[in-house]
Order: structure tokens, then sequence, then C-alpha cells
């Protein structure tokens, strides 16, 4: 009955031989490795404002253009660094095997470390930002926050166990739905501005005393502040290195596909994230805590009752739920280079019946339902963490 069950969820198995017919091409790569880091995009203009509402106010609208082209002058350089390290190490690791081969051991672990610490706390956080977005649509939902957390990591892990072609099927679509959406909204938003259709919006004086209130650091915008705000703009880069860690993960030549890969989530994620900020500093839309910047310019471009402002919104919520997939094809990935060097337990270099490295799949699932439960789906604790 066991066994039956297994093959029920899992699938039948597949043959070694047939792993290269498992490998991803490049538009089902994107979705599975870029989810992460064009998700960011949700969230990155918004964590910029965050840090310098308090000493600008309305006026921090003026630093976001600045701020975010230094942001994405520093992803071309990182983006270009792990298009080098694709080539130079196509078996996948990337920042543990690049320390490893060039700065030691004990360098390459802190490094190693540093990421799967991080990969799971993407599972945890992404999660529970994406139903936090939808508790805002459905308060009553807000109760059962924790179980709604632990389902959607129950569907991506089975997802995942069932191996990274099919969970690729499974989230393309939705990531590709967003960036066109968002595209939409920021190409639309700028060409009504820019005609004389859409002005700047009325200044929400309760949300930004809210947003302001019980913050008493930080008076003053001085360096110290941009350098704040520009460390927090930084989130932007989030998962960008996962391509470099799954090169093994593309279809033959490995490198080259991982490349172009590489290449196509930069420039997305650039032209999306200096879309979004551009159209805020024109529309200068209210900063507060409970409603985001896609939302609040979203309603003014699209309308409230338009279906793309709704698109828009659901489509938010997925690629934020769709983020912690990355951590799914990397995590398992990585633990079981650093499982074959002898530094963890060595079933976490085994592939599972369905060629993919079951192991760590469990592993991370299990340690991202621990944070989620602890911590209460809070998203924001989660985050200081």
């Amino acid at each position: 009955m066991p066994k039956k069950f297994k093959r029920l969820v899992v699938g039948n198995p597949i043959a070694s031989s047939e792993e290269h017919h498992q490998r991803l091409g490049k538009p089902t790569a994107l979705a599975v490795f870029a989810s992460d880091a064009i998700s960011s995009t949700a969230y990155a203009s918004d964590s910029i404002l965050s840090v310098l509402i308090l000493p600008l106010g309305m006026a921090a609208l003026g630093d976001l253009v600045p701020i975010s082209i230094i942001v994405c002058g520093l992803l071309a350089i990182v983006a270009l660094s792990y298009r080098q390290t694709i080539f130079a190490y196509p078996s996948g690791g990337g920042a543990y095997v690049v320390s490893r081969e060039n700065l030691g051991k004990t360098t390459a672990l802190v490094a190693g470390s540093s990421l799967l610490v991080d990969y799971i706390l993407t599972v945890a956080v992404s999660v529970c930002a994406g139903v936090k977005a939808i508790d805002s649509v459905y308060p009553s939902l807000a109760s059962y926050r924790v179980y709604i957390c632990l389902g959607f990591i129950g569907i991506m892990t089975l997802a995942n166990l069932r191996g990274l072609k099919e969970s690729g099927r499974l989230f393309a679509g939705p990531t590709y739905i967003y960036v066109v959406s968002l595209s939409a909204l920021i190409i639309v938003g700028l060409v009504k501005y820019y005609t004389g259709h859409l002005h700047a919006l009325p200044v929400n004086k309760d949300a930004l005393l809210e947003a302001r209130h019980g913050k008493t650091l930080l008076q003053s915008a001085g360096l110290f502040v941009l350098l704040k705000a520009f460390s927090s703009g930084a989130v932007a880069l989030s998962g960008v290195e996962a391509i470099s860690n799954g090169v093994p993960a593309f279809k033959k030549p490995e490198s080259k596909h991982a490349a172009s890969t590489l290449t196509y989530m930069a420039m997305i994620l650039g032209t999306t994230f200096f879309g979004v900020s551009l159209l805020a500093s024109r529309l200068k839309p209210t900063f507060s805590e409970k409603t985001t910047l896609l939302s609040t310019m979203g309603k003014a471009v699209f309308g409230t009752g338009n279906p793309i402002y709704y698109i828009l919104q659901f489509a938010t919520f997925a690629i934020l739920i769709l983020a912690a997939n990355t951590a799914y094809a990397d995590f398992p990935r990585l633990s079981s280079i650093v499982a074959r060097d002898g530094f963890l337990p060595r079933q976490l270099s085994n592939r599972g019946d369905r060629l993919v490295f079951s192991n760590g799949v469990l592993i991370l699932a299990g340690f991202a339902a621990v944070l989620v439960i602890v911590f209460n789906g809070d998203e924001l604790k989660l985050i200081q963490l």
C-alpha cells in the first residue's frame, strides 16, 4: 500500500538513461529558476520607500529613480559575474564551488551554508507573503494563514518530487502572466502619463501618517539613510544566483542555455524594476504598509474594476508563491554537491525515482514548514530572521 500511494503521488520511476529528457529548455528554466528574482519587483521599490518615507515623506519618491539606477547597475555586474561562473563551473554549485576551488574549504562552507539557509527562508517568506496577499482580499482567511501556507508548501513539494520538468510546466504560466501584466502596467501607465491622460495621485495623508507612526530613528535624509535605502532596494537581486547553481538541469549545451536564460532574467528584472520605480516617481502614489505600490498604481492605471487590475493582483500573488520554487530547484542540487564533498549526509546526494534529489526536497519543505509554524505565518518576523 505505501508503494502504491508513492506511485500515485510521485509518479512512476524514471530510468537513469532518461535523465537528459527531464532537463529544461530555456522557457521552462526561466520560470523555474528566475521566479524568485523576478518576483522581487513586487516589493523592491516598496523596500526603498519604507526607509526614506520617515525623513522625506512624499519627497522620498524623488530619490526612487536614482537609487533604482544604481541597483540596476549592480544587477548588471552580478549577472555578468555569474555568466562567467556558468562557463567556468558547468557542474553547478555557484558560490559554494567557486569558493571551494579558489578560496578554500572554510570559505566554501560559509558560502554554501549561507545559500542553504537562504533557500529555506526564501520558501517560508515567499509563501507567507503570497498568502498575506490573499488575506488582504479575503480577511476572513487570516485565522487560517498557517494552514494555507503549509498547504502551498505541500503542493510545491509534491510538484518537485515528480520532477523538475513537471514542476516547470506547472509554474511557467503564472510567471509569464506576471511579467506580461507588470509590463502592461508600466507601459500603459507611462504612456497615459506622458500623453496627459494620467496625473500624479492625491496624497493619502492618513496612510502617510500611519506609515510614519512610531518611527523615531533616521530623522534626516543623510548619506546613511540613502545607503540603507539602496541596500533595501538591492533585495531586487534576490535569487539571481539560482541559475548558476542549477546549470546541470538545462538541456545540452548546458552552459550556453544557462547563460542565455540568465541574460533574459537580468533584462526582465532590471527593466521591470526600473519601470516600476519610474512610474511611481511620476504618479507619486502614497506609500502604505498595507497596500503595495503595484496595487495603488494598478488601480490608477487600469481602474479598480478593470479585469487587467485583478489579473495583475492575482499574478503578483502567484509569483510570490512560486518564488519559493527557485529554492526547490536549487537547495536539493546544492546540498547534493556539499554531501558529495562529505559535509552533509550522503543520502542528500542520491537521486529519487523521478531523478530528482528527493531527500533535499523533503528536508527543505520540512524546515520551511517549521519556520511557518513557529512564526505563525508572519513574513515580517521571518524577514527580520
